[in-house]
């Protein structure tokens, strides 16, 4: 991987893993044209979700110090701040159980080709269009029952080409969660598990295990997609939160169909 490679892959994951199009996605389908190996590929992977997960702390910091300030002062029941914290834990449980039990399955599918992303971009396209078009009735806050089942999304949506933040947002739409809240509780309940995946990665390498997915890529385009990534994560993100809030999720269902259907054709 060079420098430019580097550049254009970080910019795609910083835009996508905010946009309902699947990060990984796009990131499946650059390394197919730019020739990458899986473990290079992977490598960077980890780099850029860590990138974009500093860009979600640094647009929604307000959000965290509100949480942290709220989590350890105890009034006899359980405050509006822990209450938070909880459902994004529950929220945690199922891709928590994926990363542990199906990780290296979940691996084995990122090189099966670029099939399954067309296929799985055709499924994000479904949720958001289904999204758009169902009016449940609108719910105060996220329950745990709720959080939990928007985890189940995020959990499935490991998959390259199910888009995580679409998956998440568009699965809490459909319970009745209100717009305005949904977009900040999907960006923050992604901070743990990515941070958690790539202490293990670091770990492993410390370890040894990963030796030769820690040497089959250079430090300059590692550092320059890390950067990029980063940058185009927090204009994503901000722009994201307002995109929900206006309700037009469903121009980004119809690039994920033309998007799923070309890779199915070509």
């Amino acid at each position: 991987m060079d420098a430019l490679q580097a550049f254009i892959m970080g910019l795609m994951q910083g835009l996508t893993e905010y946009l309902p199009v699947s990060s990984s996605g796009h990131l499946a389908i650059a390394s197919h044209f730019f020739g990458l190996s899986g473990e290079e590929n992977l490598t960077f992977t980890v780099a850029v979700h860590v990138a974009t997960v500093l860009s979600t702390i640094v647009i929604l910091w307000k959000e965290i110090v509100w949480i942290l300030r709220g989590l350890f002062r105890w009034n006899g029941s359980l405050n509006a701040e822990q209450r938070y914290a909880l459902a994004i834990v529950v929220s945690m449980i199922p891709v928590g159980i994926v990363g542990l039990f199906f990780k290296d399955y979940v691996e084995d599918i990122f090189g099966t080709g670029l099939r399954i992303v067309g296929c799985c971009l055709l499924v994000t396209a479904t949720l958001l269009i289904f999204s758009y078009y169902a009016h449940p009735r609108q719910k105060e806050t996220i329950s745990y029952l709720d959080a939990f089942i928007i985890g189940l999304a995020q959990a499935v949506a490991v998959l390259p080409g199910l888009s995580r933040s679409g998956s998440t947002i568009a699965t809490g739409l459909l319970l009745g969660n209100k717009k305005e809240k949904l977009a900040q509780f999907s960006f923050l309940m992604v901070i743990p598990p990515i941070l958690g995946e790539a202490l293990l990665d670091i770990m492993k390498a410390v370890s040894g295990h990963a030796e030769a997915a820690t040497t089959t890529i250079g430090a300059l385009p590692l550092a320059v997609g890390f950067l990029t990534a980063f940058i185009s994560g927090c204009m994503a993100c901000r722009w994201m939160i307002d995109i929900v809030k206006k309700g037009k999720l469903v121009y980004f269902g119809i690039y994920c169909a033309v998007v799923g259907l070309l890779l199915l054709i070509v």
